[in-house]
């Protein structure tokens, strides 16, 4: 079935020359929730960046990383790939949320496609130059992106994972690639395909590393994850 699609401009902030809106859309009968940030002290239009969040869903570290990529220049649209209000506090649910959304390529595509469209249409954004940052979850979703060869400038992905069912072929990633991740990961398959990647593996660095919150996760789940400053500011 083709997926139909509606907008809606639910609320408008300004922040100095910092300008947030958040952006409720539809895609199906699924309501999603993004966030746009851009600073109206650059007058001229600029590239845009799509940021997939973590496992967790929409939270305030997407968020966050959308307002640091606006006060550099660029206007950045943190996207939703679980739906309005699917935000996980837990890692079981985060897990649930992550698997529904994966169930089928198809489906995350379009998902990302949507929110590649509100990006290009926004009246700061120079359409032709849109690049995607994930980070965990969102990190394999701009990389599969890449290998379906969606037209994006780069992908950058920070400690998402490497494994994929899709395999990039030669002349299909458009996207310039670069990974960092705190493990000793491969990336044999990109390699292969002749993509101009960029691999930065950080020694005994942990998942996570990017998220200021991820040592506090960790101590309450368990997990085997951590913030680690210095890999997170290179």
């Amino acid at each position: 079935a083709v997926a139909t699609f509606s907008l809606t401009l639910a609320s408008t902030q300004v922040l100095a020359e910092m300008q947030t809106e958040t952006v409720e859309y539809k895609i199906g009968e699924t309501t999603f929730t993004g966030y746009m940030a851009w600073d109206d002290e650059f007058e001229e239009k600029r590239p845009g960046v799509l940021v997939v969040h973590e496992w967790w869903g929409h939270n305030e570290f997407a968020r966050e990383q959308a307002e640091r990529l606006a006060t550099s220049g660029y206007t950045a649209f943190a996207l939703d790939m679980y739906g309005s209000g699917k935000l996980a506090d837990h890692p079981d649910t985060a897990q649930k949320f992550m698997q529904e959304a994966t169930k089928d390529m198809d489906q995350v595509k379009a998902r990302f496609m949507k929110a590649m469209e509100i990006l290009q249409n926004h009246e700061s954004v120079d359409a032709s130059r849109i690049a995607a940052q994930g980070y965990c979850f969102g990190g394999a979703v701009v990389l599969n992106m890449a290998r379906m060869g969606v037209d994006l400038d780069g992908v950058v992905s920070y400690h998402g994972a490497l494994g994929s069912p899709i395999t990039a072929e030669a002349g299909t990633v458009k996207a310039r690639v670069q990974v960092y991740t705190g493990g000793a990961d491969k990336m044999e398959e990109m390699q292969d395909a002749e993509v101009d990647l960029t691999l930065v593996s950080f020694p005994g660095v942990l998942h996570s590393f990017t998220n200021p919150g991820a040592d506090k996760v960790a101590e309450e789940f368990g997990m085997p994850i951590g913030y680690d400053e210095e890999a997170a500011t290179r």
